[in-house]
């Protein structure tokens, strides 16, 4: 199986008066995190990391910060982008494993609502998807949220492949089935062929 490895990064400082947006997420927070778009953190990563794994460049080749199409812009644009390119060099994901490295908000007792969040929008199942959380300690970047994300890709099957690879494996169960019918009906051979002993066994002393 032809698979790849992609490592995305991102950070932003948090700033007041904007929403904080996590994982697609709006928390509960007086700050937010400064940006271009929403400043998610952990979706940028994602989508470098997705976008290193086919080598097609990273977030900022597609969507330059100093493009006014992107002021605001919900990171789900970003992932969907990076899903597209995905597709298109013909890879699936296999798993995403990502880990945030920030003061606050605490993100363990959220966790599982953001995994789900972050599988849907990558249209994966919650267990492909990890996200963990560390404190910048003794870093001084209490007032800096960071994503580390590494997604494991493999080559994807279309689905003339599919149907090609289940064709060969009914046609392998039924290839027997198939020999004998056709040797049964052409040439009268018995369906089930029986070994008839050399010799009469009753016979040997």
């Amino acid at each position: 199986m032809d698979t790849r490895i992609g490592f995305g990064y991102d950070s932003h400082v948090f700033k007041p008066g904007v929403p904080l947006r996590i994982g697609g997420l709006t928390l509960d927070h007086p700050e937010g995190l400064a940006g271009h778009s929403d400043g998610d953190v952990l979706l940028h990563a994602i989508t470098d990391a997705l976008l290193g794994a086919v080598a097609a460049g990273d977030i900022g080749t597609f969507f330059p910060p100093g493009d006014p199409r992107w002021k605001d812009a919900d990171s789900a644009v970003f992932i969907n982008l990076a899903l597209e390119e995905l597709k298109n060099a013909g890879y699936q994901i296999v798993n995403i494993d990502t880990t945030l490295i920030l003061a606050m908000p605490k993100i363990s007792p959220i966790a599982g609502e953001m995994r789900s969040r972050v599988a849907d929008l990558l249209g994966i199942e919650m267990d492909q998807v990890s996200i963990k959380a560390k404190t910048p300690e003794g870093l001084n970047l209490d007032h800096v949220a960071q994503c580390h994300a590494v997604a494991l890709i493999e080559r994807s099957l279309d689905d003339d492949d599919l149907k090609s690879m289940t064709a060969v494996i009914e046609s392998q169960h039924q290839l027997e089935d198939v020999v004998e019918d056709l040797l049964s009906s052409v040439h009268g051979v018995p369906k089930k062929r029986t070994v008839t002993p050399v010799y009469d066994t009753e016979d040997i002393t």
